[in-house]
């Protein structure tokens, strides 16, 4: 349950003012109209992404110790805080009309979650736990709750939630947290 709740909370924060984010929007403006399906492909291509990340940390599980682990746990969250800092590039759409919203929007935010902080995220928390379904259970229901909300606000969502003010906050968080891990794994705290 650990890897669930951690998974969830460390992605969906990480998610909040993300290109994967950010992209959903822009998904959502292209495709008026069809946000279930804008939202199925975010599903989809977090549930891919995470799980390539979840398999590859049940992988170096059983290979690395469990302070390494931990230490790959910080750093994840670490750089994640530090990327949350950082403004995101506003993203280029180029999807094709002929591929409708569930195909386009799938092939680019598949494109936009491989090697993602999300999937970095997911890899070290899963190798941490040794859950590595429940660490993409969590890991893709954290990213929607980041989607849901974009996709239904559309262009409003960045009017109306302050995203540098919650960038930075979330950022403090995550360094903040990663810190706590860091610490614990070198039995500092």
């Amino acid at each position: 349950m650990d890897a669930l709740l951690s998974a969830f909370v460390a992605c969906g924060l990480a998610e909040i003012g993300d290109r994967s984010q950010l992209l959903v929007i822009l998904l959502c403006m292209r495709f008026p109209g069809r946000q279930g399906r804008v939202l199925a492909a975010a599903g989809l291509a977090a549930l891919v992404s995470t799980g390539i990340g979840a398999a590859g940390g049940a992988v170096v599980h059983d290979m690395v110790p469990f302070r390494a682990l931990s230490l790959m746990a910080a750093l994840a969250l670490l750089s994640a805080g530090i990327g949350s800092l950082a403004r995101p590039k506003t993203p280029k759409l180029t999807v094709s009309p002929r591929l409708g919203a569930f195909a386009g929007s799938l092939a680019v935010l598949l494109a936009a979650g491989i090697g993602d902080k999300t999937q970095f995220l997911t890899f070290a928390l899963s190798a941490r736990s040794a859950s590595p379904v429940l660490a993409a259970i969590g890991a893709t229901l954290g990213v929607l709750a980041a989607a849901v909300p974009a996709a239904m606000l559309g262009r409003r969502f960045v009017h109306v939630v302050p995203l540098r003010a919650v960038r930075i906050g979330i950022g403090v968080v995550l360094i903040l947290a990663g810190l706590g891990f860091g610490l614990d794994a070198l039995r500092l705290i």
